[in-house]
């Protein structure tokens, strides 16, 4: 196990208005708690592994479904866009990078769950909140190390030697406690240990942003696939996601706290057995998510939208500032309030793109950003030109690239309200 930092119980009321002295210096000794609590948006996402959208929408599941009666549910995907460079394994540590980061597998690196080379040019949600609010508290729950150590980075030169405040993981190398069974119930005692720390700690301290992992669902579909110990797991998950959803509600309620919470899954199975994973068919790559969130948008409501969609989500509720050259390179669409544009597509003849999309806000123009390089992944920047600037309406842009003949474009629509990346290999 890992363990941080410890949190300070919240402060009484006081009981009487008292003298002005008494009130002034109680303000001045409690001034840090004061200005921790002016900010009360607080975030909060929950992978639990390897459930299908067709399954998880037939299993009775009353706390799921108490959190999607506060803010929605909606069918999702993983796997990036299929046939092209952004198709993505649908395995699990590639599911998780891709919510992390809000990018696919040709840009995250994370190619399956040996997890041997992430690139973290792409940065994780953690990352761009700590290196923002280095005074917010972050917190990780999760049944398996790898999620901490690996994918987020933590303590490594490559992450800018990023600081988690708390985090409850790694139980799964403690055989003594949980000794190893081959029917895989010493998972479904770390989940439970994980759950249980978590609404705990969220109770008690209400992180800024925190992420839980729970295993056990996946571990039962690869073991016996479509069948009762499967749903039966996915029962046992819903009850542990109701008492994550208690402490959440707790700190609502007592503190008024703004809390956005998703739960959604890494992949979904194969359409013959359930057991397996990994490959493009659509039920492995049909997902879920369920969310309190408010003002979500038609991205949300009406498309389908991508795991990568839920990271700047999380950010714009977090008021999280990504840096541009940064935000050219994610994939993710933000899931509640405006946008500018959606489903971008892209095709060319001779030197001329053509460029569509979907306005979704008619404020303001679509500025279309060309770069021929793509040294970001080397920790480099990209030299961009506008080659077209359009209102939003129009839907579409044409541009010429005659003077910069290539065999790769990248290309970002860069909206008032959001952007949008494509490339173009030829």
């Amino acid at each position: 196990m890992h363990y941080q930092t410890q949190y300070s119980p919240p402060l009484h009321p006081l009981r009487s208005a008292g003298k002005s002295l008494l009130l002034l210096l109680l303000f001045v000794a409690n001034l840090p708690f004061c200005l921790g609590q002016a900010d009360k948006k607080k975030a909060l996402f929950i992978i639990v592994d390897g459930i299908p959208a067709d399954v998880i929408e037939k299993i009775t599941k009353p706390n799921l479904d108490a959190i999607a009666r506060k803010g929605g549910y909606t069918r999702a995907y993983v796997g990036g866009q299929k046939g092209t460079y952004s198709q993505t394994p649908t395995i699990s540590a590639v599911g998780y990078n891709s919510l992390l980061t809000g990018t696919w597998v040709n840009k995250h690196n994370v190619w399956d769950n040996t997890i041997k080379a992430p690139n973290y040019q792409y940065w994780t949600l953690f990352r761009f909140f700590e290196e923002q609010y280095p005074d917010k508290k972050t917190a990780v729950f999760s049944t398996w190390l790898d999620n901490r150590t690996k994918l987020l980075g933590e303590g490594l030169a490559a992450t800018n030697n990023l600081h988690l405040d708390y985090a409850i993981d790694g139980l799964e190398l403690d055989t003594i406690r949980f000794p190893h069974d081959k029917e895989s119930g010493y998972i479904h005692q770390i989940d439970e240990k994980v759950t249980n720390e978590a609404a705990l700690y969220i109770q008690n301290a209400g992180p800024d942003l925190s992420w839980i992992y729970l295993e056990y669902t996946d571990d039962m579909g690869h073991r016996y696939g479509d069948s009762e110990p499967f749903y039966r797991a996915i029962r046992l998950m819903d009850d542990q996601i109701g008492r994550i959803w208690k402490a959440v509600d707790y700190r609502q309620k007592t503190f008024g706290e703004d809390w956005q919470v998703f739960v959604t899954t890494d992949h979904g199975r194969s359409a013959d057995t359930g057991k397996n994973h990994g490959g493009q068919s659509d039920r492995e790559r049909n997902t879920w998510m369920v969310t309190n969130a408010g003002k979500l948008n038609d991205h949300f409501r009406k498309d389908v939208p991508g795991i990568v969609d839920i990271m700047p989500t999380l950010a714009r509720h977090l008021n999280m500032s990504i840096p541009k050259e940064q935000a050219f390179e994610v994939d993710g669409i933000p899931l509640t309030g405006n946008l500018s544009l959606t489903q971008p597509t892209i095709s060319k003849e001779g030197s001329r793109i053509t460029l569509s999309w979907t306005p979704m806000n008619p404020a303001g123009n679509v500025k279309v950003w060309v770069s021929t390089t793509n040294l970001f992944e080397e920790g480099q920047k990209d030299q961009y030109l506008l080659l077209a600037d359009v209102p939003v309406k129009a839907g579409r842009a044409v541009i010429d690239v005659a003077r910069s003949p290539t065999g790769f474009y990248k290309i970002v629509l860069e909206g008032r309200y959001n952007s949008l990346n494509k490339w173009l290999i030829e």
